[in-house]
């Protein structure tokens, strides 16, 4: 394994990404969400913010000025031009901070080798196959994936398939990706799945 290696981790939503991220750091990943980046971007007070207030008014904005996700959630996945808007605001900030911090990890002398684990939802869409050294899709049957959305996130079924839809395909993410998981049954046997992975990442 080269001396810093970069695992990009995809799939659509409510198929496990975040769990798997979380897996892979708990086998000694670094790890780096692209959704905890853009809860900096959105942060109270930033630009993104005060571009966001400017595009979809206060109705997003929650009672402590910090941006309600999902309430912002609610507007863009009913619109698409106004996810467009908000994909112009936000992306190219999410992406250069992402950009920054995988080339400081691989500018750091990691000894032996180490591996960093990024979590990237739109990793495909925003052509970032790149930056990364090898792509994971984190894949599930569509019931898995609006059950999980539905639970936790109290929306309904039809809203959770309204967002599944507005998604690349996962069937085009599986067909270009270098590693895939099936998330459609336990944590176990998601556990084994990752480990298989994290044990040939150090066979390349």
């Amino acid at each position: 394994m080269a001396l810093a290696f970069v695992l990009g981790i995809t799939g659509g939503i409510g198929t496990g990404k975040s769990t798997v991220l979380r897996m892979f750091g708990e086998l000694g990943a670094q790890t780096l969400s692209a959704d905890d980046i853009a809860r900096e971007v959105l942060k109270k007070g930033s630009a993104a913010c005060l571009e966001v207030v400017e595009r979809f008014g206060g109705r997003v904005i929650g009672a402590d000025g910090e941006v309600d996700r999902a309430a912002l959630a609610g507007v863009i996945f009913s619109d698409a031009d106004a996810r467009k808007d908000l994909d112009a605001i936000t992306h190219p900030r999410i992406i250069a901070q992402t950009r920054a911090r995988i080339d400081s990890f691989r500018g750091a002398n990691h000894g032996a080798g180490k591996v960093l684990a990024v979590e990237v939802p739109l990793l495909m869409e925003c052509g970032l196959e790149g930056i990364v050294d090898k792509v994971l899709v984190v894949a599930a049957e569509q019931g898995a994936q609006v059950s999980r959305l539905t639970s936790r996130s109290g929306i309904s079924e039809g809203e959770a398939l309204s967002r599944i839809a507005s998604q690349m395909p996962i069937e085009q993410k599986v067909a270009r990706a270098d590693r895939v998981i099936w998330n459609d049954g336990s944590l176990e046997e998601l556990g084994l799945a990752v480990k298989r992975i994290w044990e040939e990442i150090f066979l390349l």
